[in-house]
C-alpha cells in the first residue's frame, strides 16, 4: 500500500490575503483622465478670478498677461465692500433664494405625493402634462409673467421676483421618483392606525426623504441664486438687485474694473460654496437614493 498523500489547502488568512486586486481597464483609465481634465478646465476660470482679484487694477490690463500678481493686494475687496452695494445684493439674493427654496419644497412635495401615493381620474395624463413644462424654455414665459406681476402689483417687490421661480416640474419628477421607491407597507401600516394622507406625508414619507429633500433644496437655492434674467426684468429698483444683476450693472456703470469685478464675483459666490460644503453629504445621498446619474 502506498502512503496516503496529504492535500495542502491554503489557510483562511492566506486566501483572504491573496484576493485579486481590481484591474485597471483602459475604459476606466480613460474615464478617470477625462474627469480630471474636466475638473481642471472647470477650475481654471475660478483660479483666474481669484488671482485677478488680488492684482492692482493697473496690473489686470498689463501685457503680457500674468497669472500670478506681482504685487498681491486686497485693495479690490476693500473698495467693493466700501461701496456697500454688494452687502445689499447678498441680502436680496439670500431672501429671494430662501423664499423660492421653501415655497418650491412645499409645492413640489405636495404635488409629488399626490402623483405618487394617490389615485384619481386623469392622474397619468395630468402628470404627463405637468412634465411637459420641462420642455418650455423659461424665456418664453417672460412677457406673460411680467404682465401678471404688473397686474398683481408685485413688480419691484421680493414676491414679484420670487414667485415666478417657484414652479419646478423637474423637482416634482425627482421627488415622485423617490416617493415611488418607498415601500407601501409603511403607508398601509399607517392607514391601519387611522392616518390619512396629511399624517402619512408628515409622519412617514417626509422622515424617510431627508437626503432627497436636502438635494432638491440645494439645487433650487443655487439655481435661484444664479438666476439673472427674471430678477433683471422684475426688479427695476436698484435696492432689489440680486448678486448677478448687481454685478452686471456695476460693470456697465463704472466701466471695466477687472480686479473689483472679480472680487465682487468671488464674494458673491462664497455663500453658495459654504452652503454646498455644509450639505454636500446630503446632496450626494439624495442624488444616489433618487437613482440619478
Amino acid at each position: 500500500m502506498s502512503a496516503p498523500t496529504a492535500t495542502l489547502r491554503p489557510s483562511r488568512g492566506a486566501t483572504e490575503g491573496s484576493r485579486p486586486r481590481p484591474r485597471i481597464t483602459a475604459g476606466g483609465a480613460m474615464v478617470t483622465v477625462s474627469a480630471l481634465v474636466l475638473a481642471v478646465v472647470w477650475l481654471i476660470p475660478l483660479v483666474w478670478a481669484v488671482l485677478t482679484s488680488l492684482k492692482p487694477e493697473g496690473e489686470t490690463t498689463a501685457v503680457p498677461i500674468r497669472w500670478l500678481p506681482l504685487e498681491p493686494t486686497l485693495e479690490a475687496y476693500r473698495l467693493v465692500l466700501a461701496r456697500g452695494d454688494l452687502q445689499r445684493w447678498l441680502v436680496n439674493s439670500t431672501v429671494i433664494s430662501t423664499v423660492v427654496t421653501v415655497l418650491t419644497l412645499m409645492v413640489c412635495v405636495l404635488a409629488a405625493y399626490a402623483f405618487s401615493k394617490t389615485r384619481f381620474p386623469g392622474r397619468r395624463a395630468l402628470f404627463a402634462l405637468f412634465l411637459a413644462g420641462i420642455l418650455v424654455p423659461p424665456q418664453v414665459l417672460i412677457v406673460p409673467l411680467f404682465d401678471e406681476m404688473t397686474f398683481l402689483g408685485l413688480v419691484d417687490t421680493y414676491w414679484g421676483v420670487a414667485l415666478p421661480q417657484v414652479v419646478a416640474p423637474v423637482m416634482v419628477f425627482i421627488l415622485k421618483r423617490f416617493f415611488d421607491a418607498i415601500p407601501r407597507d409603511y403607508e398601509e401600516a399607517a392607514r391601519l392606525d387611522g392616518a390619512g394622507h396629511p399624517r402619512i406625508l408628515w409622519s412617514v414619507v417626509l422622515p424617510m426623504s431627508g437626503p432627497i429633500l436636502a438635494a432638491v433644496a440645494i439645487f433650487t437655492f443655487v439655481q435661484s441664486w444664479n438666476n439673472f434674467l427674471w430678477p433683471f426684468i422684475a426688479a427695476t429698483d436698484p435696492a432689489l438687485m440680486t448678486v448677478p444683476v448687481g454685478l452686471g450693472s456695476v460693470q456697465g456703470a463704472y466701466g471695466i474694473q477687472y480686479a473689483q469685478n472679480m472680487a465682487a464675483a468671488v464674494l458673491g459666490a462664497l455663500p453658495l460654496l459654504v452652503v454646498f460644503l455644509l450639505f454636500q453629504r446630503q446632496v450626494v445621498r439624495g442624488v444616489t437614493d433618487a437613482g440619478l446619474k
